[in-house]
């Protein structure tokens, strides 16, 4: 009778030695492996020395193939690890994506006996999500569980919503699978139609949800109502935020917060004071986000004297305004409202407050609009409340200041600009050379120019051809070749803007031979005259009384495959009326129509003075308002 206490061993030969007697063998005598321990309910335990093996082996450095060593181990133990000691491993190595994969896959294929469960299909799937792999991974992982029959659980189905597999899919899982969706299911449902800004289908599956006695956590409140008020679903939002209410879900800045721009957004003034004063008296603490909130939804109401007062109370509590803050106050309320005559009372308040990148913000801004007075002030206090400037605020302030042909100012800042650590350089002399060449002050350029390269600073070809164009403009045809040999000197080559300033200086104050060998030398070097400089030309001819040189260059023009335009059309039309030549100028004319261009009130004045000319009754229409200009002079 056998002993029922008895341990059982197994064995296998290890070697066999022939004898006189017979042969002899070698066994290696082990123990059974010991049965897997179970709970009080009968579920197997995962074995903790087993898992920290596997994950050992999975970890080591030193293995080339560490699923090989596992699969040596394994096979040593003659054992076969469960599907929760399996999720236990996975959970083990999680921080290695890839290596969590391989065991989950290796797992599958190459250990006898083994079949996954939905507790480690899930921990793979939640080690995915959190590692934010997309949906197609998951749909891959379901086919498999799927094809191997097993079946999911409701875990599964939310963790494939939160991952983004299309919801009508993750629906039929759970009905195939037999399951009955809890709230958490149903919180996932409603974000995943959020985050695909379906926002109509998240609010029916939040009623579906309501109905059946579930409700959100705050997290999930707040986004449904940010959603909604984006959406401009206002008296859903307002439904929501009374079922928080009802279901005494903690509300935080953030819920007061959107519905506080959703009814500022929508005029609704007495609504979101009273959401105001009630977020106050809940005791929420606002936070940056929640006073600009606030303080544009009074904007956009036009409550100026609020939206002070609620600056004011910003920064006593301690909260820094940022860039968005100013923008709304100074730009949106005090510019476009009309208001700036308040701005050095805005700017008392937040004194102590602004730095330099706001200051600059602040001055670029309210140049980029127009208001370069305010911008001075704005930039005076920087001036004034910083050892160095920035050179972004700097070069916006001389902008406007050119731009209002306030060239001396322009001047002194470019001189004062050293003070506060800011290098000039040749992009700020040309603007203000280009303002002072505007009013014709040419005086100023010189000494500009001087003090230029006292300082130390090169022209580039832009300086050259604003000075070339600037004191030609005014009929200084020497100081133009001075600057223009000074130019080829230098290491600046001309293009085709400097020889057009050459050609337009020298043709209009007389000297047309020398302006023709320029356009000649300009062909020589290679370089393509434009539209601007034949038609430059074409005046000069006309203007010399050689309308038929104006017609040659006219044609050698179109040959080159320059396009004339309007102005050149007029230019040419002009000086053959004013010589007689009726029959070419209409030729022209109807050269111009087949060219597509729309005739100007220049057009018209000389085809007027064609038709008093040759005593035609052609009729000319004037321009309809519904149609544009439609000509027919013949």
């Amino acid at each position: 009778m056998p002993r029922r206490l008895a341990t059982t061993y197994s064995g296998r030969i290890a070697a066999a030695t022939p004898s006189p007697s017979g042969p002899s063998l070698t066994v290696t005598v082990s123990p059974a492996p010991p049965p897997t321990p179970v709970d009080t309910r009968g579920f197997p335990l995962p074995r903790r020395h087993l898992v920290c093996a596997v994950a050992r082996i999975l970890r080591s450095t030193s293995s080339p193939s560490p699923l090989l060593d596992l699969a040596d181990y394994l096979g040593s133990l003659r054992l076969t690890i469960t599907a929760d000691e399996a999720s236990e491993v996975i959970k083990a190595v999680a921080p290695d994506t890839a290596l969590a994969l391989g065991f989950f896959r290796f797992a599958a294929t190459s250990i006898p006996g083994f079949r996954h469960d939905a507790f480690s299909y899930n921990r793979i799937l939640s080690l995915l999500f959190r590692s934010r792999a997309g949906p197609a991974e998951a749909v891959r992982l379901v086919a498999e569980m799927e094809r191997d029959g097993v079946p999911g659980n409701i875990s599964t189905v939310n963790l494939l919503v939160g991952m983004g597999v299309e919801v009508g899919r993750c629906l039929e899982l759970a009905k195939k699978w037999g399951l009955r969706l809890n709230g958490y299911t149903y919180k996932c449902i409603v974000q995943a139609h959020l985050r695909s800004r379906e926002v109509s289908k998240g609010f029916e599956i939040y009623e579906k949800m309501r109905r059946k006695g579930y409700k959100l956590d705050i997290f999930a409140y707040n986004m449904l109502l940010d959603a909604l008020a984006k959406a401009g679903m206002v008296d859903q939002a307002y439904q929501v935020f009374q079922d928080m209410k009802q279901n005494h879900c903690e509300l935080d800045a953030y819920t007061y917060t959107i519905l506080i721009r959703m009814s500022g957004k929508a005029g609704n003034t007495t609504k979101f004071l009273s959401l105001l004063e009630e977020m106050v008296s809940k005791g929420c603490i606002l936070n940056l986000i929640a006073y600009n909130t606030v303080i544009e939804a009074l904007g956009k109401n036009k409550m100026v004297d609020k939206v002070i007062f609620m600056l004011s109370k910003m920064i006593e509590s301690g909260c820094q305004p940022n860039e968005f803050t100013y923008s709304v106050v100074i730009l949106d309320v005090l510019a476009t409202g009309g208001h700036l005559h308040r701005l050095n009372e805005v700017l008392d308040i937040c004194s102590g407050h602004l730095n330099r990148s706001v200051y600059s913000f602040l001055v670029k801004s309210l140049c980029k609009s127009g208001h370069a007075s305010e911008a001075h002030i704005v930039f005076c206090r920087m001036w004034s409340s910083y050892e160095k400037g920035d050179r972004g605020a700097f070069v916006s302030m001389l902008e406007a200041l050119c731009n209002a042909e306030k060239t001396a100012e322009a001047i002194d800042l470019l001189h004062m600009m050293p003070e506060k650590g800011i290098a000039t350089d040749v992009e700020m002399y040309n603007m203000v050379f280009s303002a002072l060449g505007k009013l014709k002050q040419v005086s100023f350029i010189s000494n500009l120019y001087d003090m230029m390269k006292a300082n130390g600073v090169v022209p580039d070809v832009f300086t050259y051809n604003i000075m070339i164009s600037s004191v030609g403009r005014v009929g200084l045809v020497d100081k133009v070749r001075e600057l223009f040999e000074e130019m080829q000197a230098s290491s600046c080559k001309p293009d085709v803007i400097t020889y057009n300033s050459l050609i337009n200086c020298l043709g209009k104050n007389g000297d047309l031979d020398e302006a023709h060998m320029l356009f000649k030398e300009m062909l020589e070097k290679g370089y393509n005259p434009d539209v601007f400089t034949y038609s430059i030309l074409i005046e000069c001819f006309g203007k010399s009384n050689k309308v038929d040189m104006a017609c040659s260059l006219f044609d050698e023009m179109i040959a080159e495959g320059c396009v004339p335009n309007i102005v050149t059309y007029n230019i040419l039309l002009d000086y053959l009326e004013r010589r007689g030549k009726t029959a070419e100028a209409h030729k022209l004319y109807e050269t111009l129509k087949q060219q597509g261009l729309t005739p100007d009130s220049i057009t018209y004045s000389v085809l007027e003075r064609l038709e008093s000319r040759s005593q035609q009754t052609a009729r000319i229409r004037k321009p309809s308002r519904s149609t544009g200009w439609v000509v027919s002079p013949v």
